[in-house]
């Protein structure tokens, strides 16, 4: 039965109910879009905190790393999908966190200079597992709007911290790149393809990159200073990766259920799920 009449006599379209193991699976995405920041990960992998991580970079530094970023997503957007085979559902989440952690440890073994030729390395490795997850998670990657949301990860780690449940989080990185991914859409539509050097992909790509580098800001601080220097660039870039990939895995958790019950039916459990949780 796909409609309840309503009071006044009129069709008026059932909501579905999300079923237990979906819920499960949301509750897990929630957590994931919404826990700890990947500085706070840092913290429990070094056992004590480390919230001043990334802020006293030097000013030349931080621009490098800014321009850096950029140039990363460029590159990874150009390789990383076309690689993939399409037939396969595995996330091979483990085969890509060992390849982040050479790379890292390459990168730790040549210093902090190195960490930056290193970060278009990584960066690819990370958007090639993130576009498994969205396999696996029934997404098309031939779909120009799949490319674009596996890219859209790497704005999801750069969270504000706000406390309050409508200044901060998930959704509302969605809604603040909603306008420019709906133009690079048009504009991949016009083309055919995915141009990163596009005006309007080149906009998201800079969106996304601010938010980015914030985290790659922290990653490299980490592999610079004594509190985080013992664990060297292989831990420092696995935790690194794993913290985007449990990004990904809420990500298109979430965007599979919103295509089973609705955008609005997902936002309003998530929502809720957010609040019971204090997240």
């Amino acid at each position: 039965m796909s409609a309840i009449m309503s009071a006044e006599g009129g069709a008026k379209p059932l909501v579905p109910a999300i079923s237990e193991e979906d819920r499960e699976a949301l509750i897990q995405a929630v957590r994931a879009l919404e826990g700890p920041s990947f500085v706070g990960r840092l913290s429990s992998l070094a056992g004590r905190p480390v919230e001043l991580l990334g802020r006293a970079l030097p000013q030349p530094a931080s621009e490098a790393v800014s321009r850096t970023t950029e140039a990363a997503l460029k590159r990874a957007l150009r390789y990383a999908l076309r690689t993939i085979p399409k037939g396969s559902v595995d996330p091979e989440t483990r085969v890509h966190r060992m390849l982040a952690a050479l790379s890292g440890a390459m990168g730790g073994a040549l210093g902090i200079s190195a960490v930056l030729l290193e970060l278009p390395i990584s960066t690819t490795i990370m958007l090639r597992a993130i576009a498994r997850i969205a396999q696996s998670e029934g997404e098309d990657l031939d779909d120009p709007e799949t490319a674009l949301a596996c890219i859209q990860v790497f704005a999801l780690g750069g969270r504000s911290g706000s406390e309050h449940l409508h200044e901060s989080g998930y959704f509302a990185v969605r809604a603040a790149l909603a306008r420019s991914v709906t133009r690079a859409l048009h504009q991949v539509a016009e083309r055919g393809i995915i141009d990163e050097s596009t005006s309007a992909v080149v906009r998201l790509l800079s969106q996304i990159g601010s938010r980015f580098g914030m985290v790659v800001s922290q990653k490299v601080a980490a592999q610079a200073v004594p509190v985080l220097g013992a664990l060297g660039g292989a831990a420092v870039n696995t935790a690194f990766t794993d913290h985007f990939q449990t990004l990904a895995h809420g990500h298109f958790t979430v965007r599979r259920l919103e295509r089973i019950y609705g955008k609005g039916t997902v936002r309003l459990a998530y929502n809720q799920i957010r609040a019971s949780e204090g997240l």
